[in-house]
């Protein structure tokens, strides 16, 4: 059974649910601070998962066998439980996952959080590899891929701003877990978002001060689903950076200029 946290209730305002898919490293805690509280709050119905592996979700082979074949079928089966296509929206890795998975279904709307662009992980890991290639040739021995967060000072580059309290940046570090290098490296650098068979619309976020997925990435990203990125003066956690609740009233406002009951009928 996958670990799923499951907040607020479908309301006529928001009928549609709302569900969140977590990055690399992370699970459905780092909804679970803040982001499924505001939106249970404004009346959504505001569900997070734990992918394979991934906070208390378990996983039936090891981690670095784990592939995104694995993760679209753990996001497919808690999507098809929630009784109707839900919103979904998702950050890095979860950005990525959420863009494949609409190769195939639909969705009434979604949301990209600092995500993985459709053409993958080469152009982040390449940029990684310059900034330290000895640690980066280690990480490749380490299926986990936790040594790019082996310190503070290291989670703090990748995943936050310069100024975010170190409570804050600890508290992330502490309760990352070890990821599938094959679902986070391997299988995105070798297959690519189809991104023509995406019919979803998108919101696109992006931050200024992201330790992965450059603004040039974001707005790559952008261009492929017609739209227009958006920035925050944040770092890559940008659900658990202090600006987190202007993230969330942007995608409130975004999701209330949507007929979402209407297109979750079409995409149902």
């Amino acid at each position: 059974m996958l670990e799923v946290i499951d907040k607020g209730s479908c309301t006529d305002a928001h009928p549609v649910p709302l569900l969140f898919v977590h990055g690399g490293w992370h699970g459905a805690w780092c909804w679970d601070d803040h982001f499924l509280d505001f939106f249970a709050d404004s009346g959504y119905r505001a569900v997070a998962l734990s992918l394979r592996g991934h906070g208390t979700s378990p996983t039936s082979k090891p981690l670095p066998s784990v592939s995104i074949a694995d993760y679209l079928e753990d996001l497919g089966s808690v999507a098809d439980d929630l009784g109707g296509p839900p919103v979904l929206i998702g950050h890095s890795l979860g950005g990525f996952l959420i863009q494949r998975y609409l190769e195939e279904r639909s969705a009434p709307a979604a949301v990209l959080v600092g995500s993985v662009p459709p053409q993958g992980v080469l152009s982040l890991a390449l940029r990684v590899w310059r900034r330290r290639p000895s640690m980066t040739l280690e990480a490749w021995t380490d299926p986990t891929l936790l040594r790019f967060l082996a310190t503070p000072a290291l989670a703090r580059e990748y995943l936050f701003c310069a100024d975010t309290p170190e409570a804050i940046v600890e508290s992330c570090r502490q309760r990352a877990g070890a990821e599938s290098i094959r679902a986070a490296m391997t299988d995105p650098v070798l297959r690519r978002v189809k991104t023509r068979r995406v019919n979803t619309s998108f919101l696109v976020l992006g931050a200024e001060h992201d330790g992965f997925v450059s603004t040039g990435e974001v707005r790559a990203t952008a261009r492929a689903y017609r739209t227009e990125p958006e920035f925050f003066d944040m770092g890559h956690n940008m659900m658990l950076e202090p600006g987190w609740a202007d993230v969330a009233r942007r995608i409130h406002a975004w999701l209330q200029t949507r007929d979402l009951a209407s297109q979750s009928r079409r995409s149902g």
